[in-house]
């Protein structure tokens, strides 16, 4: 069974940074791609960041380019995210998912098979 966990959101002022993490078990955490996905409940969930198994590539959405990293470590299991310069625009729930297919990366929900429970990130003006 596939388990995401997530940690270190919280509540923040415009331009400070966070750190999310979150840790994989039941899956051979290196052989798949990783994203982060945020949503607010009054939107569809937002593609934040990508990055493939090796962490070579990576991708953002264009409102975090500049300011969020996604990197992973895959002897802990576990993938990240930056996140510098926050704005209150920022405020969502950020979820860490796992592609379902070995090797792959990409942007759409769709494609990933697994998601953490969330972690909520709130950032005051």
């Amino acid at each position: 069974q596939v388990q995401l966990v997530e940690s270190g959101g919280g509540l923040v002022q415009a331009g400070d940074s966070l750190t999310l993490s979150c840790v994989v078990s039941g899956r051979t955490f290196s052989a798949y791609g990783m994203g982060w996905f945020r949503q607010d409940p009054r939107k569809e969930p937002e593609f934040v960041a990508t990055i493939s198994p090796h962490g070579i590539t990576t991708n953002y959405a264009d409102s975090v380019k500049g300011r969020f990293r996604i990197s992973r470590d895959n002897a802990k299991n576990t993938v990240y995210l930056q996140m510098n310069s926050l704005k209150p625009e920022d405020t969502a729930t950020y979820y860490c998912a796992i592609r379902a297919a070995e090797y792959t990366t990409g942007p759409r929900p769709d494609d990933y098979s697994d998601w953490g429970q969330g972690t909520q990130v709130t950032v005051s003006s």
